[in-house]
């Protein structure tokens, strides 16, 4: 198993937001809608609540995916005023993709098995890890087999929590909600042991400025989560959006990307695993 060092987040470089982050959320644009298809403009898919991921402060989209999304956009010939970004909620996705509501998804959306039988996938643009989030002064879960008994909270959709139980820890009690906001707050609470799904989300949401000191990340990822470029079905453009993204590896935009958006988080990538290198073909 790698390991990536974690210690208490600092306050993320100009953040100035609310207890918001990663998972689902409500979809205030994923519904009715259709995508363009090809047209002057392209739907595309990102969280609104990830920080330092895909965030939506005001008419400003900002983080990881975001940038990301943009490159490869610019690549298919999409200047940056002709992309709608649109609210894509962990559950509603595989949904989003196959009624058009949206071209692609860039939303830490990684490639399964179980997924690939109703999406395709381009990518991965890059490879984390599931981890934990506790609070602060618990010593007592240091990894998924410590769960046993544990409240365990993740977000409604997201494969996170049943791997937990699937694989780790047969007797733990899984709770779901709409966002992880709302699991932190049922953390705050004392309602909720732990928060569990990718290291960098993770980061992110200890690093912001009303958690500081309050929670930490455990800091023993336990799984590959590949993200991938959500897209329909029976999709052509698998090959243009992973020459897209090579493109943004080879000369430096990538690196420059995951650079801009966890500064001011203690967050260190696996450089085993990142970058990926996509193929020819949808993952």
């Amino acid at each position: 198993m790698r390991k990536t060092r974690y210690g208490m987040a600092a306050l993320a470089a100009g953040a100035a937001l609310v207890l918001s982050a990663c998972g689902g959320g409500s979809g205030s644009n994923g519904g009715g809608g259709e995508a363009s298809g090809g047209g002057d403009t392209v739907r595309i898919g990102i969280k609104f609540d990830q920080p330092g991921l895909g965030f939506k402060n005001g008419n400003e989209y900002t983080g990881f995916d975001v940038d990301v999304a943009k490159y490869v956009a610019k690549e298919l010939g999409y200047a940056e005023d002709k992309i709608e970004f649109v609210e894509s909620p962990s559950a509603n996705r595989e949904n989003m993709l196959a009624n058009k509501q949206v071209d692609m998804i860039f939303a830490t959306y990684s490639i399964t098995d179980e997924r690939k039988k109703t999406v395709d996938f381009a990518g991965p643009y890059f490879v984390a890890g599931q981890d934990l989030l506790v609070r602060a002064d618990d010593n007592s879960i240091t990894g998924p087999d410590s769960l046993n008994g544990k409240n365990l909270c993740s977000v409604t959709g997201s494969t996170s929590a049943q791997r937990i139980k699937d694989e780790h820890a047969a007797n733990v009690n899984l709770v779901e909600r709409p966002s992880y906001a709302e699991c932190v707050t049922a953390m705050q609470g004392g309602q909720i042991d732990a928060v569990t799904t990718d290291d960098i989300i993770l980061a992110g949401l200890a690093a912001q400025p009303n958690n500081a000191g309050k929670y930490k990340v455990v800091g023993n990822p336990f799984s590959e989560e590949n993200y991938g470029v959500g897209l329909p079905k029976g999709t052509d453009k698998c090959a243009d959006i992973n020459a897209a993204i090579n493109k943004m590896i080879d000369d430096g935009a990538w690196e420059e990307a995951l650079k801009k958006n966890t500064e001011g988080v203690d967050y260190t990538y696996n450089k085993e695993l990142n970058p990926p290198k996509p193929g020819d073909a949808c993952a």
